[in-house]
């Protein structure tokens, strides 16, 4: 299959056809915020399917029953993909969201809305390794070829949605104010319940300590690794193939660096500095 006929071209961006359709991108541009909705945005790779985790157990005050019952692109589903339009009125508020849309691409009624946002970063290097072996197990993606050769289209911008750097600067310069919170997939993975007592938080929800470590204790790598609900086990072969890497891979972070060549690490950290020279904010890690 060519890449015409696996991906939709929207904004200057490559979606995959599989999930998405132009009607589904309508749908989300015409898609009518409620004040109390809550959406996490990622940059593919991020960190995505934890927070389809988190967010409804937290929103939910620690309920069980959702991540038991429903699968997790139905209980948090991405707000520009074609499942939207077939669960949303099964959605109770406040509702959880996903995206992987940069900010200028959100709907207006986002915009004239109060709904919240928590936008998840992850350490670039580690997106695209794991977008890598991502690649490699989606039968609806193009095969990346080689790590170096996957390397020249990540820092291209020829993936899905974009350079990651032009995603990050968008939410990190939307002036949100106490709308937006920031988080590192390396904070959830250093310590998950300080995470969530942030997010509980922002999100008004005053947590328990013990729902807290309940929550925590469900959203954790092996846990969710062993949920059907939750490990995309539930996705035909044809197009996920865990023989070939399994979806939910080591959830970890720093696994970069069982990869990259040292003229890899050089060439990658030098196009990354470059597109970000200038910016107001500093990342939260270094990228040597």
């Amino acid at each position: 299959m060519s890449s015409e006929d696996m991906y939709i071209h929207y904004h200057g961006m490559i979606v995959p056809k599989e999930a998405h359709s132009s009607e589904s991108l309508t749908f989300a541009q015409e898609f009518v915020f409620k004040d109390d909705d809550v959406v996490s945005a990622t940059y593919p790779k991020s960190g995505t399917v934890w927070m389809q985790e988190i967010l409804p157990l937290v929103l939910t005050g620690g309920d069980l029953t959702p991540i038991q019952t429903i699968p997790n692109w139905d209980r948090a589903p991405w707000l520009e993909e074609k499942r939207l339009a077939l669960v949303v009125d099964q959605l109770t508020s406040p509702r959880p969201l996903v995206t992987h849309l940069p900010y200028h691409l959100m709907p207006q009624s986002f915009h004239n809305s109060k709904a919240k946002v928590i936008y998840v970063m992850r350490n670039p290097k580690d997106v695209m390794v794991s977008s890598y072996y991502f690649h490699q197990m989606a039968g609806f993606l193009e095969d990346p070829g080689t790590f170096d050769e996957f390397m020249d289209k990540f820092l291209e911008g020829r993936v899905l949605f974009g350079k990651w750097t032009d995603h990050m600067k968008s939410w990190r310069c939307s002036e949100l104010g106490d709308r937006i919170m920031y988080i590192t997939y390396e904070e959830l993975v250093q310590d998950l319940p300080a995470a969530l007592r942030r997010i509980s938080d922002f999100l008004g929800r005053n947590l328990s300590e013990e729902t807290i470590q309940k929550i925590a204790k469900h959203c954790s790598f092996n846990t969710m690794k062993a949920n059907q609900m939750s490990n995309f086990s539930l996705v035909p072969k044809i197009y996920m193939d865990s023989d070939k890497s399994p979806f939910l891979r080591k959830g970890v972070a720093g696994d970069w660096k069982n990869h990259f060549t040292s003229e890899q690490l050089a060439r990658f950290t030098s196009v990354i500095r470059k597109e970000l020279k200038g910016e107001s904010f500093s990342l939260p890690w270094s990228l040597d």
